[in-house]
C-alpha cells in the first residue's frame, strides 16, 4: 500500500455537450475545507509525508483526507486534530454531517460514509 491516494475521476453529467468530471482531489479539499469550518477542528492530520511536505511550505489542502469514489458513491477517511477542552464525539459528529453536506451540495454525489479519527489534541493559541 502506497502513502500517496491514487487521484480518480468520476462522470457526473453525460449530457449536453460534454462531459463532466470531478476529481478525488476536488472531494478531497471540500472535505478538508468543510471539516476546518467546525468550530473545534484545530487541523487536519496527515502523513509524516504530509506533515515534511507541509513544514517545507507547500500548501496541501488535502492533507489527511482519503476519498474513495465509485458509482456515484463517496466514502471518506479523515484525521482531524481537535482543540483542548471540546467534546470529541460532539466535534465528529458535526464534521461528519458538515463534510458530507458539503460534498453533496457541491458534487451531487452520495456520501455514505464520513469517517473521522482524531489524530491528536491541539491546545489553543491564545
Amino acid at each position: 500500500m502506497t502513502n500517496e491516494q491514487e487521484t480518480q475521476e468520476y462522470v457526473v453529467d453525460k449530457k449536453g455537450i460534454g462531459e463532466v468530471k470531478i476529481a478525488s482531489d476536488v472531494v478531497a479539499v471540500i472535505a478538508s475545507l468543510a471539516a476546518n469550518e467546525v468550530d473545534g477542528v484545530d487541523s487536519m492530520a496527515g502523513n509524516i509525508t504530509n506533515e515534511i511536505i507541509g513544514k517545507l511550505g507547500v500548501k496541501n489542502l488535502s492533507k489527511g483526507v482519503k476519498v474513495m469514489m465509485e458509482e456515484g458513491i463517496v466514502r471518506v477517511d479523515m484525521a482531524l486534530n481537535i482543540k483542548y477542552g471540546y467534546s470529541i464525539p460532539k466535534i465528529s459528529r458535526q464534521v461528519q454531517e458538515k463534510v458530507g453536506q458539503q460534498i453533496e451540495n457541491m458534487t451531487g454525489l452520495n456520501v455514505t460514509e464520513v469517517n473521522v479519527r482524531v489524530a491528536g489534541v491541539s491546545l489553543a493559541d491564545e
